[in-house]
């Protein structure tokens, strides 16, 4: 099917793209999440009209209100929650389920390396208990804690474009989306 194949490659241009300015300059930059925004509900709405365009916009939504709250927790940057939402935008809400997924345990493999990488084990694990106990309590951590905000420049931190990439292009290798 053309359609599959279009959108495939529309969201491994973005992912990709996003991928190597979060890693070149740890940022991911509004023009190109807004790009695949528009391209994600003009493809849709173009391959599979009104209906195309409900399945993007679910998958918007679904992708910004999911990472809008880890922004809100400050453990995701802003760009982070624009490509999610782009992806949704793109794949629609059922794959964009799949490739969070995916993200997450790319991320979780990236953190492990980066942790072993900076020496960090210790305290990382520390952090992550941490962290636990407060969302179990309902409290955001690094209320408690700053060097937990994503935004500190102590903090250990990880391009996230890396992982949404790595997420996006497992799932398209796999046949998921």
């Amino acid at each position: 099917m053309p359609h599959i194949s279009a959108i495939r490659a529309l969201v491994a241009v973005l992912v990709l793209a996003a991928a190597a300015t979060d890693l070149r300059s740890r940022r991911i930059p509004n023009w190109l999440t807004l790009a695949g925004v528009c391209a994600g509900l003009l493809v849709n709405w173009t391959l599979s009209g009104w209906a195309g365009l409900r399945t993007s916009l679910s998958g918007m939504m679904l992708g910004f209100g999911v990472y809008f709250v880890l922004y809100l927790l400050r453990a995701m940057g802003a760009g982070d929650v624009k490509l999610m939402a782009a992806v949704g935008a793109i794949v629609g809400p059922a794959d964009w389920f799949a490739i969070f997924i995916a993200t997450a345990i790319a991320g979780g493999v990236l953190a492990v390396v980066l942790m072993v990488h900076s020496g960090r084990i210790f305290q990382t694990l520390q952090n992550t208990f941490f962290i636990v106990g407060e969302l179990v309590h309902l409290r955001a951590p690094f209320t408690r804690r700053k060097d937990l905000d994503v935004k500190n420049p102590n903090a250990l931190r990880m391009p996230h474009g890396v992982a949404i990439a790595a997420g996006t292009v497992a799932c398209l290798l796999l046949g998921i989306i």
